[in-house]
Order: C-alpha cells, then sequence, then structure tokens
C-alpha cells in the first residue's frame, strides 16, 4: 500500500516535523529527547497550549486513522487495553490520569468526534501537571509507533512521515 502525504501549511508542517523527530526519539527509547523535541517552541503560556494541543490532535488523529485502517474500516473491531504498572489489565477509570485522557482522545477520535477528542486534551492542558502532560505526549508518540508498526507489517497505509520516521 502507499503512504498518504497530504498537504500541509507551514505551521502544519514544522508541526509534523517536530513529531517526526519525537518519533524517532522515542523508537530509540530516548524519552526525554522525544519530549525535548516536541517542547512548544512559542514563548507565551496560551501559544504554548496551543501547540501541545495541535500536535496530541495530530497524534491522535493518526492514530485513530491507524486503528480504523487495523480495524478494517470499522468492520474488525480493534481493542484498547489499559495495563497498570504490573502489567495486570485495569478498566479505563482505573488508569492513570494521563493514560484515561489518551484512551477517550483516542476512542473519540475513531468514533469521529473530533470535538469531544479536543475537549478532552483541552481538560488535561488546563488540568494536569506537567509531568502528566509529559506522559500523555510519549502515550501518543508510543501508540503511533506501535500502529505505525503494525499497519507496516501488515502492508496498510500509513501517513509518509510516520512511515519515514519508523522505517527511517
Amino acid at each position: 500500500m502507499g503512504h498518504v502525504q497530504p498537504d500541509r501549511s507551514e505551521d502544519e508542517q514544522r508541526l509534523v516535523e517536530k513529531a517526526q523527530r519525537a518519533l524517532v526519539a522515542i523508537s530509540l527509547g530516548e524519552d526525554a529527547e522525544a519530549l525535548d523535541e516536541v517542547a512548544p517552541s512559542a514563548a507565551e503560556p496560551e501559544a504554548q497550549s496551543a501547540e501541545t494541543r495541535a500536535l496530541m490532535m495530530l497524534l491522535f488523529g493518526e492514530c485513530s486513522a491507524m486503528v480504523s485502517t487495523l480495524g478494517d474500516g470499522g468492520s474488525a473491531p480493534v481493542k484498547v487495553q489499559v495495563f497498570d504498572e504490573d502489567g495486570e489489565e485495569v478498566s479505563i477509570d482505573q488508569a492513570d490520569p494521563p493514560v484515561r485522557t489518551a484512551v477517550r482522545t483516542l476512542l473519540a477520535e475513531v468514533h469521529g468526534n473530533t470535538e469531544a477528542a479536543e475537549e478532552q486534551v483541552e481538560i488535561a492542558l488546563a488540568n494536569a501537571a506537567p509531568d502528566e502532560v509529559d506522559s500523555l505526549v510519549l502515550q501518543a508518540l508510543r501508540w503511533t509507533i506501535r500502529l505505525s508498526a503494525e499497519c507496516l507489517e501488515r502492508d496498510l497505509p500509513v501517513a509518509t512521515w510516520i512511515a519515514d520516521a519508523v522505517t527511517g
């Protein structure tokens, strides 16, 4: 299957490039470097929050597209599982707040409710401690890596910028 490369504005392209570098860092096990790559470049807190929100929506949007592809457009269900520190499966409500937010954001995107996904991210950015926001960003990056690897292994389409980061 081919890779998907949409036209992007200059700001979107910069965000994609940051996310791409972060995906490379995550794939090398460099969480701190990945967070450095996606750190907001804006000076004002409101602009920083907007940049982080845009990054999160970019990643969750791509994850949603890959979940849909893996689920054969909705005809084959994809199961989302949440595990605790001991590797035991837990309900979404028992998960740490950043993981709960990530799952709810992804599920909203998968079900085509981008507005609800944006609300989840907005709530997290407004209320979460900085380390929880970092955890949410890392979760989105890890899911992007895992989902893209699964799609590529099955010869399913993946956004070019993600495929380049994970196969580079």
